[in-house]
Parts: C-alpha cells; structure tokens; sequence
C-alpha cells in the first residue's frame, strides 16, 4: 500500500509540472511580434507531439518493426478519426464557429494532452510495478519536463490577453495534468497495450484539430505588408524553435 501512495505522489508531481508554464500567459506586456513567435513555439511543440506521441504508439502497431498488427492499426485509425470528427461536430454546433475562442481552443489541447498523459501514466505505473528504479528516474525526468513545455500550448491561445482566465487555464491544467495520477494508478495493476493503442490516437486526433485553427491564426495578414512579412519569418523560426525544445526535452 505505501509503494502505492508513493507512485501516486511521484506521479501527482509529474503531472502539476504543468502549472510550470502558468506565469508565461500571465505576462501582461508582450509585442505582437512576441506573441505571433510564441504561438508558433506552441504550434511547434504540438507537431513534435504528434510524432512523439505516433513513436510510442508504433512499436505496439508495428511489433515486428514491419509487419503490422491488423487490429492494433484499426483502433489507432478509428481513434484518429474519431477524436477529430467528434471535435469537428461540437464546433459546428457553436453559432459563433466562424471565430475562434482562445478558450475553446485552449480545450482542445488540453485534451489532447490528457489522452496523451494517461498513456504516460499507464507506462510509469506499469514499470513502477515493476520496481525498476534506473528506468523509473529517466522516465519520471522525461515526462516531468515534457509536462512543463505541453502546458505552454495549452495556455497560449490567451496570450496577449489584457485580462487572462487564471481560474479557467488552471482547470484546463488539471483536465491536461490528472491523467497522469489516473494513468499511473491503472498502469500499477492493470496495463493494456491496446489501450495506449487508443488513448495516443485520441491525443494525435485532438492534436491535429488544434493544429490547424492556430495555424490559420498564426498567418493572418497584419495591418502592412512588411508586418506581415515579418510575422510570417517569426512564425516559422517560432515552430522550428518549439519543435526543438520539443526534441530536446524528450531526449534528455
């Protein structure tokens, strides 16, 4: 039981690693070209997710390195479409589904986020059960760092803003955050690659959907020609530059 409790706060600190990139969205005075290149960071961090979150998924699709498992690529597809279609619906719903709310946005990510966490928290919580102290302190690092920079995409619709949600994104931190716990605990007693099969494709789902708003964002005209143009060069630098961190932070 107390091996239990410990995996549960050790797990509990991986996931409030999140609020680290709290203070970011708070600050008040920041350019448009600060903003604009601190968008794209997020939308940097996001497209490495994806590949990140599509590499561990990929080893139990592919076993063999080759030859795939029919009903793992299945539920990875049918995962996949169905995380985006059903976020694709709710937004249709919206009346005001031609504007894009930073705080509708920022929901998305962080779900997206979560799946992904609870599929972290299975992993530690299957090899903490395993005792493997060596692995356990490289992957607790890995995902305890990797929590930090994934906070930043979640608050960084709100960037800019005079008077930011602080109730609302810490919310929306523990919506990203509390899966970790959960996972953890599940993957203690009970681990289904299957599982990890759906919850990545459910992230890689959600990812993409969020993706694609704060691109279209991210390359609005600004009011000059020059302004746009040196928008443009920030964004680009800002998702090679969020990207980077991304590879960075999960290869320490």
């Amino acid at each position: 039981m107390a091996d239990f409790l410990q995996l549960l706060v050790v797990s509990a600190v991986m996931g409030a690693s999140i609020f680290l990139a709290l203070p970011v969205v708070l600050k008040k005075s920041m350019g448009s070209r600060t903003i604009a290149f601190l968008n794209a960071g997020a939308i940097g961090i996001l497209i490495f997710l994806v590949g990140d979150v599509f590499s561990n998924a990929s080893v139990i699709i592919f076993p063999n390195g080759y030859v795939g498992d029919r009903s793992a690529i299945a539920l990875f597809l049918l995962g996949i479409v169905a995380s985006f279609l059903v976020l694709f619906a709710l937004e249709r719903r919206s009346p005001d589904r031609e504007q894009v709310r930073p705080a509708s946005l920022a929901l998305v990510v962080a779900f997206a986020i979560a799946f992904q966490n609870l599929t972290e928290g299975l992993v530690f919580g299957a090899t903490w059960a395993l005792g493997i102290t060596g692995v356990l302190f490289v992957i607790f690092a890995g995902f305890f760092l990797q929590n930090v920079t994934e906070g930043f995409p979640i608050a960084a619709p709100f960037l800019g803003s005079d008077r930011p949600p602080v109730g609302l994104l810490a919310s929306y931190f523990l919506l990203a955050g509390v899966p970790t716990v959960l996972g953890s605990a599940a993957g203690y007693y009970w681990n289904s690659p299957n599982l990890d099969v759906l919850f990545d494709a459910l992230a890689i789902g959600a990812i993409v959907y969020a993706i694609l708003p704060m691109i279209k964002m991210a390359f609005r005209p600004a009011e000059t020609r020059e302004e746009t143009r040196t928008r443009q060069d920030l964004v680009y630098l800002g998702v090679i530059a969020g990207f980077a961190i991304g590879f960075l932070v999960n290869a320490i």
